[in-house]
Order: structure tokens, then C-alpha cells, then sequence
């Protein structure tokens, strides 16, 4: 049976399919206890916030160059949908994480001894009321976007 490994996972970048080399996101979920005279009594909604990083190689650096000179800058690319998918033989995985403003940030790391493909790290927050989906399931609560979206 096959499983899911690192290597399942496809990758689009807005209307773009790349190969990224690496990639995270994170979640920071800011809900807290609600302390009552100083002893747990329920909790509060926090702030939450979600960010990653996209490792590219040359080929998939041009695509997003391409990109950036349409708009005229690196800074003029427009937030961007990005979604990670995988699938087994009997489990599949989605991740999406929508609105996610890119920044470079590692844009030279080499070494010449080494014999390692050269890559890029891009930065990335998500901005979007629409935040991120796991398996089609938004992480936040209907009720905190409702007005929003």
C-alpha cells in the first residue's frame, strides 16, 4: 500500500504548478484560558496568524520572475492561493492557505564545494480572511469570519 511520504506532494502557486524543493506553513493560534481569581475557568479567542517558507529552484524561480516583471516589480505580485496535495493508495491530504503575500528572502546561499541544486527561499504570511483549509476544512471558525468574508 502506498503511503504518504515527502516526496508525495504536488504544489501550485496561484495559477502557477511548480516544483518546490521545500516547504512549510505555520499556524500561531493565540486562543488563551480565561483565568478567574487566578484558576482556569474557560478560554478566549486569540490572534492567529499563519506563515511559511517555499524553497525554489531555478526553474520554478523563472516562472515567478516572469511573473514579477508583468507586475514590474517583486513587490508588485499580488497575494497568491497556494495548496499542497497528496495521495496514497487508501489517504490523500489538502492543504490550502489563501491570500499568502510572498517575500523574498534567501535570494543567494551557495557554496562552491558543494554539488547541491541551487535554490531560493520565499517568505510568505497568509492574509486572507479564508486563512487555511486541512482536507477542505477551514482552521478557523465560521462565526470569527462571517462579516468578512
Amino acid at each position: 500500500m502506498k503511503r504518504i511520504s515527502n516526496s508525495s506532494f504536488s504544489f501550485s502557486l496561484g495559477d502557477f504548478r511548480v516544483r518546490a524543493d521545500k516547504a512549510s506553513l505555520s499556524i500561531e493560534d493565540s486562543r488563551d484560558l480565561f483565568p478567574d481569581g487566578g484558576i482556569p475557568n474557560g478560554w478566549v479567542p486569540g490572534e492567529v496568524k499563519a506563515s511559511g517558507d517555499i524553497e525554489l529552484d531555478a526553474v520554478g524561480m523563472s516562472i515567478l520572475a516572469e511573473e514579477a516583471a508583468a507586475k514590474g516589480s517583486w513587490q508588485g505580485i499580488e497575494p497568491v492561493d497556494l495548496c499542497w496535495y497528496a495521495k496514497g493508495t487508501h489517504e490523500e491530504e489538502t492543504i490550502e492557505a489563501f491570500g499568502c503575500l510572498l517575500n523574498l528572502k534567501d535570494i543567494l546561499d551557495f557554496d562552491a564545494s558543494s554539488n547541491a541544486k541551487a535554490t531560493v527561499k520565499i517568505g510568505y504570511i497568509v492574509t486572507s480572511p479564508h486563512f487555511v483549509r486541512i482536507d477542505g476544512v477551514p482552521y478557523l471558525d465560521p462565526e470569527r469570519t462571517r462579516d468578512l468574508i
